[in-house]
């Protein structure tokens, strides 16, 4: 095992995926001489040559345009889209071409290409900058769509992504890159469509993604030593395709389902498993549904106002005691 920094195994699983196959190739805004605006590819261009990692215009709509037409002729591109609110700038190539390419040729095209994006608050960046938008993806048939939390996750996951045959948009909340995490030695690919169940308990199920898993885990234990209520913790990690089949037997065991989630509330990706869990496990629940979301606000770049909007750890002690008490 090595200690690695969340943006270094975001380098070490691009690099392992590239050395493993020489149809896979890598690019975006910065991501080449600089190493990427967050320091997350730093030596790729060095290792790899400009053949294979390259600097792009400022362009969503090139990168992504780019990546699609790579991996038509057989290549499997990984594209960088410098923030995950620019994809509002190339969503049409994304969700109306590269989502149903395949579906509209019964199979004759495949798109094995991976969009990674740098997601979420936590850096001051304001409301153009700072949104959580994996749910964008998640309601467009087609894309796969992963979001790790921890440094192993992104290299397994960043791997697992590159080898699928259909098109993987790969969420990095931003304000993890700096965070450490042991990652398996060699070669470590992981699975698409695997929840992780981090932590047991007894009283509740909270579900959590990306950065808060984190924040979860850490309110998990303030409930367990000051209050006596024990949570299961369960890391989502893929939203598509969705481990149903975790999530709803972990709820099964307590009787509880919390959802934290980053997203704005309206549409959120726990109001779908919300939903699911209605649906197949209603008669095991103790108790109504809690979603811990961000409101649905433009997330403000003020230090203080920004950390009252994204859930917190003390706002999730809290309405987990109002609810469980």
């Amino acid at each position: 095992m090595a200690e690695l920094t969340y943006r270094e195994a975001v380098a070490a699983g691009i690099a392992q995926e590239m050395e493993r196959d020489e149809r896979v190739l890598f690019f975006g805004e910065d991501v080449a001489a600089a190493g990427g605006v967050f320091k997350a590819t730093v030596g790729l261009l060095e290792k790899f040559g400009p053949r294979r990692v390259r600097d792009c215009p400022i362009s969503e709509q090139a990168i992504v345009g780019a990546a699609m037409g790579a991996a038509m002729t057989g290549l499997r591109p990984i594209a960088e889209i410098m923030f995950s609110d620019f994809l509002a700038v190339c969503w049409d190539m994304v969700a109306n071409e590269i989502a149903k390419a395949r579906y509209m040729t019964n199979g004759q095209l495949q798109l094995p290409l991976v969009i990674r994006t740098a997601n979420g608050a936590g850096s001051r960046f304001g409301a153009q900058h700072s949104q959580a938008v994996e749910n964008w993806a998640m309601a467009v048939p087609g894309l796969k769509v992963v979001a790790p939390a921890t440094p192993a996750d992104v290299k397994g996951l960043i791997a697992a992504a590159v080898r699928d045959p259909d098109p993987v948009i790969v969420f990095e909340q931003k304000s993890l890159y700096a965070t450490k995490g042991e990652v398996p030695d060699g070669e470590h690919v992981d699975e698409l469509g695997k929840a992780k169940v981090l932590r047991t308990g007894k009283d509740c199920t909270i579900v959590a993604l990306a950065l808060m898993v984190h924040r979860a885990l850490e309110a998990a234990e303030m409930l367990e030593k000051e209050h006596g209520i024990s949570c299961t913790v369960v890391d989502v990690r893929s939203l598509v395709p969705l481990d149903t089949r975790t999530i709803l037997s972990e709820v099964a065991k307590t009787g509880r389902l919390v959802t934290v989630e980053e997203n704005p509330r309206l549409c959120g990706w726990g109001a779908e498993i919300a939903s699911i869990v209605a649906d197949e496990c209603f008669w095991d629940l103790d108790g109504p549904i809690v979603r811990i979301t961000t409101p649905h606000v433009p997330l403000p770049s003020a230090d203080q106002l920004e950390d009252n909007t994204i859930p917190s750890v003390a706002r999730i002690v809290r309405e987990i005691r109002e609810k469980i008490d």
